[in-house]
């Protein structure tokens, strides 16, 4: 089968960084679905594994946490799924990517795509949708409740990946009042596009900003990106008793300034189901059918903004490198092989 991989950990620029090779179909186990790739998408993650991470010799490591595809084969075990669904999901990081033809997932972190949406836009989605769910809701505790105004969100990085989708969300799903941030009008315009009730520009004072638009503080923060830098801000805008949720990896957080106001720290990590096999896995199969439910009835859509063509090596880079950029708004998508 057809794949996009690498050999040695590579600045995206070289010529090796990515590149196209033939690999063995792999085979499905007892919880396994074997998918035919339609669609993927390229998150932060891929580029982070590729500078990091180096298989071993005569290896070749196939990135892809994101696919849209139909079914070919099931496990004997697969109770979900059969042979021809088309499915969406954001895979385990302990197994091979969806950078492939044919690519195997398991059926409790899997869902039926949503009818109304082709397998581009379906690409776009699942591993935002499932880091914003749960940060939102299994993390930071906010109320899945539209009638339930008393929680104020700030939202870091909102025209990002996993931002887009949390914005609308909380939109959609909560009563919380979404406030956003963005540095160019092109994301401000978007992050309001999605429902944020005041989009805030990260690059200036954020206490200040939010002072400005009436707000004296905030009961939550999802910190999505450059956490560090924003940190200090973030204890300041938080309310007493308030809390914190972040997806990113700062080198360190002085934790000591929480204390005073007893804010609460909470990481989302969306492999963390996956890798460890818990017992709730099956969560994200449920949240993803919720979403696909929601997508299919108007209240979410696709966060696509970027399509870079087929699946290949020479897209793939250029895909990388916009991520790494800093640039990107949505999510950026390739198709078919």
């Amino acid at each position: 089968m057809k794949a996009v991989g690498y050999h040695q950990s590579l600045p995206i620029s070289a010529t090796d960084s990515l590149i196209d090779v033939d690999l063995p179909a792999p085979a499905p186990g007892p919880h396994d679905l074997l998918v035919r790739v339609k669609a993927v998408s390229v998150n932060p993650v891929d580029t982070k594994i590729r500078k990091r991470f180096t298989p071993e010799p005569g290896e070749t490591k196939v990135l892809g946490w994101d696919a849209a595809g139909i079914i070919e084969a099931v496990g004997d075990q697969v109770t979900l799924f059969e042979a021809g669904d088309e499915v969406w999901y954001a895979g385990a990081i302990d197994r091979p990517g969806s950078n492939a033809e044919l690519h195997l997932v398991d059926e409790r972190i899997a869902a039926k795509k949503p009818q109304s949406l082709n397998f581009a836009e379906a690409a776009a989605m699942p591993l935002t949708t499932i880091t914003a769910w749960e940060l939102l809701f299994d993390r930071l505790g906010i109320a899945k409740d539209n009638n339930a105004p008393s929680e104020q969100l700030l939202i870091i990085g909102a025209a990002g990946g996993v931002g887009s989708m949390m914005t609308q969300i909380a939109h959609r799903l909560t009563g919380a009042t979404v406030i956003g941030t963005a540095s160019r009008p092109q994301t401000r315009d978007w992050a309001l596009a999605l429902g944020a009730n005041h989009v805030i520009d990260h690059s200036q004072s954020l206490p200040e900003q939010l002072e400005q638009k009436g707000l004296a503080s905030v009961s939550h923060v999802a910190s999505l990106t450059h956490t560090d830098s924003h940190y200090q801000d973030i204890v300041k805008c938080l309310a007493p008793q308030g809390r914190m949720g972040l997806i990113d990896d700062p080198e360190q957080l002085d934790i000591g300034l929480m204390k005073q106001k007893s804010i609460s720290l909470h990481w989302e990590f969306m492999y963390t189901r996956s890798l460890f096999a818990t017992t709730d896995m099956i969560k994200q199969h449920q949240l993803l059918s919720e979403a696909a439910g929601l997508v299919d009835t108007g209240i979410l859509r696709t966060t696509l903004s970027e399509h870079f063509g087929t699946i290949n090596a020479t897209n793939l880079k250029r895909a990388h490198a916009f991520i790494e950029s800093g640039k990107a708004c949505g999510k950026v998508v390739l198709e078919g092989f």
